[in-house]
């Protein structure tokens, strides 16, 4: 294993942050995926994940089973961490300047196609390799003003060249689901499959420009662009590991399996692989995804869980307001899986209490929670 630091601009004098990234295996053999967690900082159960899985994967380099790089960054954002108000962690946007830590990702489409195009040939891995120092290069002359866009930076450039890029977070309360994209998909399918993940939403454009589609995106529009001279050289997921309360040994140990086995199926860990689960993990549009929120404050009554299948007209919550004695109905429109609510019981008006993946396209534009 290989221990990395990657310093951060110096927000202030006497200030210093680093992203740790650790390393296992050999880059040379040509595969690479990474990992993170915790980009939102206060969502911990991936980094208790990456933990686990830097174990088995310190054992397994021992006994030489790595058959190319697995590059694991569990604190992906060491700003967030220290970011507290009367002992409250507040890790989704950063402080500063009110950015999520999941958005603004540069897009280094347009000038890598520039860079490539005289440069093409008929050999995929020649293009492959153009591409990826395309990217590279592109990533490097970013002219990072500060230490947020500094750590966007960072972990850009550790990513740029995975084949498989998996980006861990959770929700407040939630069942484990996936966000991916159409074209990372197919080769992300095993990945859900492993996990139990019943509910999957992809969309190619989100808006936003958050990490996971960072790369993969990159190498679809290329390919429309190209054609086949352009290989499939990324694929990429945000996988959501349940509610910010699910840090456990159970939820751990179950999702390190799956890791394992899916790295094992692509390769990365020689061995015999699992056999997957013969049903293949279920998907939807994100735009089919229904994002209730409330019309007036007051105190939150939850009537569904997380995973749960509920009925379009279904109340999904009640919103009292205790001087007055007005009560919201909070109803879902289209039947559904419930995949994520509130983990608070005030609400605020306007404020969103749950999303609900359904069938029916509902959606179109900015396709991202705040």
């Amino acid at each position: 294993m290989k221990h990395q630091q990657t310093p951060l601009i110096s927000p202030a004098p006497g200030t210093q942050r680093v992203v740790d990234s650790f390393h296992f295996g050999d880059p040379s053999l040509g595969k690479k995926a990474y990992l993170q967690s915790s980009l939102h900082a206060d969502e911990l159960p991936g980094m208790y994940v990456l933990y686990k899985l830097k174990q088995s994967l310190k054992l397994l380099e021992q006994q030489h089973r790595l058959r190319g790089e697995i590059v694991l960054v569990p604190v992906a954002n060491p700003i967030g961490q220290n970011q507290h108000l009367m002992d409250v962690h507040l890790g989704r946007y950063e402080l500063e300047n009110g950015t999520n830590f999941n958005r603004g990702y540069l897009d280094t489409y347009c000038q890598v196609k520039k860079r490539i195009a005289p440069k093409l040939s008929l050999d995929a891995e020649e293009n492959k390799h153009s591409v990826r120092s395309a990217i590279k290069a592109e990533l490097e002359d970013w002219p990072v003003k500060n230490e947020f866009e500094s750590l966007q930076q960072a972990l850009q450039l550790l990513s740029h060249d995975a084949d498989i890029m998996l980006d861990l977070h959770c929700d407040f309360e939630a069942a484990l689901h996936l966000y991916s994209t159409e074209y990372s998909w197919p080769k992300i399918e095993p990945l859900a499959r492993l996990m139990g993940s019943e509910i999957n939403m992809l969309a190619d454009e989100t808006g936003g420009n958050p990490f996971d589609s960072s790369i993969d995106m990159v190498w679809k529009r290329l390919k429309d662009d190209f054609g086949e001279s352009i290989p499939d050289g990324c694929c990429a997921a945000t996988v959501e590991l349940r509610g910010q309360l699910d840090v456990s040994d159970d939820y751990a140990d179950q999702d390190v399996q799956a890791i394992l086995g899916y790295l094992q199926l692509n390769g990365f860990i020689s061995g015999k692989a699992p056999t997957l689960p013969v049903i293949e993990a279920p998907s939807c549009e994100l735009t089919c995804v229904e994002t209730l929120s409330t019309k007036q404050g007051g105190l939150l009554v939850l009537k569904v869980e997380p995973g749960q299948w509920i009925q379009a007209g279904q109340v999904f919550a009640e919103v009292i307001d205790p001087i007055s004695d007005k009560v919201e109905q909070v109803i879902a429109t289209q039947a559904g899986r419930v995949y994520s609510r509130s983990n608070r019981r005030m609400a605020t008006a306007g404020m969103l209490v749950g999303n609900v993946a359904g069938s029916t396209p509902i959606r179109s534009g900015y396709l991202l929670a705040p």
